[in-house]
């Protein structure tokens, strides 16, 4: 049978390709170390476990609003009020199947055909994957390594043409854990705001930075940034909540009524019962979030020592998420291989460590290595790395 052509350009995710070949080794009984992983490993806290169930009892299974339970949508006005100082009403918040279906929603009510969407490199696998689907034209821009990941304002002015409709900036980022600052942010914003483009903020991993690092949106740096702006956010890192799906996006009126509209159109609504743990997510206690932190800060600490100081592998200590993203490009060379993607199935296949390829984020020379993981694992699978590399070399 022929398929649209929309899906004909789609890209299979880099993520989910190692994953499967992992998963595929592991089944033969090998002992592979996936550090692929997109999800925190810790179970999502009691309270919101008890929460769900209460709302089973109470019979809360039934339909919901298209844009979300009016309390849980009060829950995500009162975070942005308390972590960013920042005012919405509950018509310019819409709750979605996830951070990744206000993505692919926002780009679906926003974008007509051949319409440009910025998107620094690296970036998450699937910016450019929802921009094409929605009939847009990804527009890339180099974030270089020098430059911690990062764009600068005169790459984003140079990047924009009248077919500019929005830019995504992601911080913390996917896959490089790097954070802009408020001045970086404001000096983008000002670009934005003199030719006319939307700005998408991704935040979901606000809530885990590291070494005295500080998370600042760019809808607070100014109400006519914040008018120009939407927030895509969630429960699913912060709370570790990945399979409850739920995610939300806020952002001007009439942006999200139209995904509200598209929404009662194709999921209908999120799942009650995830909405209901959702609300007591951001109302209960919040100790669980920084426990989480704490622990990851401590294994980003330990693993990052001992990464680079594997001859071959240079890397930018992260900020933020849980991600390292080193250069492996001269290491790729040193074990004999002709490139990163290449260095990663040798990797796999004889010393039974899955790290993701940099190629599915743009970035070919690097790798992405997920520190969701028990440390004993991460650093069975340094030591793994360091082997692999001594007997190549």
């Amino acid at each position: 049978m022929r398929l649209a052509k929309r899906v004909a350009s789609l890209t299979p995710s880099a993520t989910l390709a190692i994953t499967a070949k992992a998963k595929e080794l592991k089944a033969a009984g090998h002992d592979v170390i996936g550090l692929g992983a997109g999800e925190p490993d810790f179970n999502t806290p009691q309270h919101i476990l008890e929460a769900a169930i209460k709302a089973m009892n109470e019979g809360h299974t039934k339909y919901t609003p298209s844009g979300g339970l009016p309390a849980l949508k009060a829950e995500i006005i009162k975070k942005f009020a308390r972590d960013q100082g920042l005012d919405y009403e509950p018509a310019e918040v819409i709750v979605c199947v996830g951070a990744k279906h206000a993505l692919y929603t926002l780009f679906q009510v926003l974008l007509d055909e051949g319409d440009e969407v910025i998107i620094p490199t690296p970036y998450w696998v699937s910016y450019p994957e929802q921009v094409k689907l929605a009939g847009g034209v990804p527009v890339y821009v180099e974030g270089l390594e020098q430059n911690n990941f990062k764009i600068t304002p005169e790459q984003l002015k140079q990047a924009i043409t009248p077919r500019t409709k929005a830019v995504i900036i992601n911080s913390p980022s996917n896959p490089t854990g790097m954070i802009y600052t408020a001045e970086e942010l404001k000096a983008l914003g000002e670009v934005c705001l003199t030719h006319g483009v939307l700005i998408v903020s991704d935040e979901i991993y606000e809530k885990l930075i590291y070494g005295g690092a500080k998370h600042v949106s760019i809808a607070e740096l100014s109400p006519e940034l914040k008018a120009q702006t939407v927030i895509i956010n969630g429960v699913s890192k912060s709370h570790s909540m990945t399979g409850w799906r739920i995610g939300y996006a806020a952002g001007p009126k009439d942006v999200i009524k139209a995904m509200t509209d598209l929404a009662s159109h194709s999921t209908s609504n999120p799942t009650s019962i995830a909405q209901y743990a959702a609300i007591a997510a951001y109302s209960g206690p919040q100790e669980p979030v920084e426990q989480m932190r704490r622990a990851f800060e401590q294994r980003l600490n330990i693993i990052y020592d001992k990464l680079v100081q594997i001859p071959g592998f240079t890397c930018v200590k992260p900020q933020g998420a849980f991600y390292l993203f080193p250069n492996a490009r001269e290491a790729a060379a040193m074990a004999g291989c002709r490139t990163v993607d290449e260095f990663v199935a040798a990797l796999l296949e004889e010393a039974k460590v899955a790290l993701v390829p940099g190629s599915g984020f743009g970035a070919p020379d690097n790798v992405r290595l997920s520190y969701a993981t028990s440390l004993d694992a991460l650093e069975t699978a340094v030591e793994r790395i360091r082997r692999f590399m001594e007997a190549r070399a």
